[in-house]
């Protein structure tokens, strides 16, 4: 797909999901750490909570790696897999507090050689942290991405790559924003809302399934 299309497809959905392109608050890059770790496997709400009750009692790095684990299990329980989500927060923040000195590293090969934390995990961080370009590709961006016909991958990794050579810097810091809340507002896994999307003319599945 060309850059042009890709460019009004964003913008498109910037304007429909009520995402602003210009202005965008970056968030505490450890609590969007350890976050994105609570939210594997498990539905936002859950992670919601997770989170919020974690970080009520507990708030760095150094807080959570002395923090008792049955303490962290029983906080982080709504997660789901909490006794493995424990122990990999409770080594991540061991060792942030001890070799970064409490700082969360700002790049994806530092990041990806935390515990547990994939190409995903850092790419978040990075945007939603500390507000610097990434495309972190989840399910949703994987799918969307694939289905419209920005790129054709068959795994998430490869998609990744693929879509920062073809999707201007600009738009790499709100795409995850964009793709994840298309894909669970219209963009759905099954029966995809194709009659209310805005951009079905331009989507490959949309022109392939619904449009006559």
């Amino acid at each position: 797909m060309d850059v042009k299309k890709i460019e009004r497809i964003l913008k498109i959905l910037s304007s429909r999901l009520n995402i602003n392109l210009q202005l965008w608050n970056k968030q505490d890059p450890f609590h969007v750490l350890i976050g994105t770790v609570l939210s594997q496997r498990t539905k936002d709400e859950n992670t919601e909570k997770a989170a919020k009750q974690l970080f009520s009692k507990y708030k760095t790095p150094e807080e959570i790696a002395n923090a008792p684990l049955k303490d962290l299990e029983a906080l982080i329980k709504p997660s789901g897999f909490y006794r493995i989500k424990a122990k990999r927060i409770k080594e991540i923040s061991k060792i942030i507090a001890e070799k970064y000195n409490g700082k969360v590293p700002e790049t994806i090969n530092e990041l990806v050689k935390l515990p547990g934390v994939g190409r995903k995990t850092a790419g978040c961080v990075l945007v939603y942290g500390f507000n610097r370009p990434a495309i972190p590709t989840d399910v949703h961006v994987f799918r969307v991405s694939n289905r419209i016909g920005i790129v054709k991958e068959k795994t998430p990794e490869k998609t990744e790559y693929a879509l920062m050579r073809v999707v201007p810097k600009k738009y790499w810091i709100l795409y995850n924003s964009i793709m994840v809340r298309f894909g669970q507002q219209i963009c759905r896994p099954i029966r995809p809302r194709c009659w209310e999307c805005p951009i079905v003319d331009m989507c490959e599945y949309g022109e392939k399934n619904f449009i006559k």
